[in-house]
């Protein structure tokens, strides 16, 4: 047992190294993203299925409160909390629509749209990433192994490189905590 706990860790501090070494432009990316979209009166919309919809309304949670320090709620919100829409939207148009409905209807140019898929193939992602496109949002994604299409069509793709899926969680909320921790510095200085 104590060997498999050792395993786990280890892949993750792996996973954090590599990130490390690869990934601090598009996290600085992403967060300059962010917080130019909100110092223009904008707001961010994310998604996801599963557990990346729990990480859409974690970090949406993290930008209206706060992170760690008190200052003025952002303006962002999570497309997985609305039942009533997720259902309907479903029942009258099918699951891959659920997200790309509500960017339709909730969105407009200058808005940020981050699709959070661990495999970067979910449909109704990928729907919601390119209806945002075609309304000239700026997108985003969170995914992992080598992306998938959500990488492909995504203006700043963020790639895990790990086929595992609770080891892509782990770095999506790490990173997603970094990135919150920079946008709220921007608000408070």
């Amino acid at each position: 047992m104590k060997k498999h706990i050792k395993n786990d860790l280890n892949e993750s501090i792996n996973l954090l190294q590599d990130t490390i070494n690869h990934h601090l432009p598009n996290i600085e990316k992403i967060a300059q993203v962010f917080i130019n979209c909100l110092k223009k009166g904008n707001k961010i919309l994310l998604f996801g299925n599963g557990g990346s919809a729990s990480d859409a309304e974690h970090i949406a949670a993290e930008l209206i409160g706060r992170f760690e320090k008190n200052r003025r709620a952002l303006a962002a919100l999570s497309l997985t909390t609305n039942t009533s829409n997720i259902t309907a939207i479903a029942n009258d148009f099918g699951f891959e629509n659920v997200f790309s409905k509500q960017i339709e209807g909730l969105a407009k140019k200058g808005d940020v749209a981050v699709g959070i898929s661990t495999s970067g193939n979910s449909r109704n992602i990928i729907k919601g990433i390119l209806t945002a496109k075609h309304m000239g949002l700026t997108t985003v994604c969170l995914t992992g192994g080598k992306g998938g299409q959500l990488a492909k069509i995504s203006d700043v793709s963020l790639i895990i490189n790990s086929s595992r899926t609770c080891r892509i969680q782990e770095l999506h909320i790490t990173i997603s905590h970094i990135i919150c921790s920079l946008v709220e510095n921007a608000f408070i200085l």
